[in-house]
């Protein structure tokens, strides 16, 4: 039994050796277009959205994505860590980072590994340690929520710029298609005594 485990968790590691923690994806973001968005790396196997319950549903969804090969998540994690890579073109480069063991749901228990779980009294040695703990915590999550908050509002603002530059190459376009449709820049050549390759 206990060489089944070792088995079993050794050939967990690989999994999460081959794994990639992406976040700050979109919430449009579906595992079709991430597996395509990541294909180009090496063959996807699985991708797993992470729920996040404590957030608005605006907010960026995490995913792990396991690769074929182990090299292919470094692919991954060192391409997406030079370059601003965006998935779908929404205004939110991706994150990305190796996957960790405490990331799985799923994971199997270490063979060997105990846990023991006691109530702490207020006379117990540990009751002051769990409690700055406690507000620590705290302290983290009101900073998390800020930095998100922020964070969203820089999204936005690229998000219109975005929408702003598109528009105006859209019209710089039909402007262009405009002279070419009604015959001006033949007109214009010819005045001119040019000869136009449309090549």
């Amino acid at each position: 039994m206990g060489s089944k485990a070792q088995e079993e968790y050794a050939a967990f590691e690989e999994k999460v050796k081959r794994t990639v923690y992406i976040d700050n994806l979109s919430p449009q973001v579906t595992e079709a277009v991430l597996k395509s968005a990541l294909n180009q790396f090496g063959i996807v196997l699985r991708v797993t959205f992470v729920p996040n319950y404590l957030e608005p549903q605006n907010i960026s969804r995490c995913a792990l994505v396991e690769m074929k090969e182990a090299k292919h998540a470094k692919a991954v994690v060192s391409e997406i860590a030079q370059f601003p890579f965006m998935v779908s073109g929404m205004p939110r480069p991706v994150r990305a980072r190796p996957a960790e063991i405490e990331m799985f749901d799923d994971r199997p228990r270490r063979p060997g590994r105990k846990i023991h779980c006691r109530w702490l009294e207020p006379g117990d040695p540990d009751f002051e340690v769990a409690r700055k703990l406690k507000r620590l915590t705290r302290k983290h999550a009101a900073e998390a929520s800020f930095l998100l908050q922020q964070q969203l509002k820089r999204e936005e603002k690229l998000h219109k710029q975005q929408l702003e530059t598109l528009k105006a190459n859209y019209n710089k376009y039909e402007m262009v298609d405009g002279i070419f449709a009604d015959n001006s820049v033949q007109r214009l050549a010819d005045h001119y005594r040019m000869r136009i390759s449309y090549d």
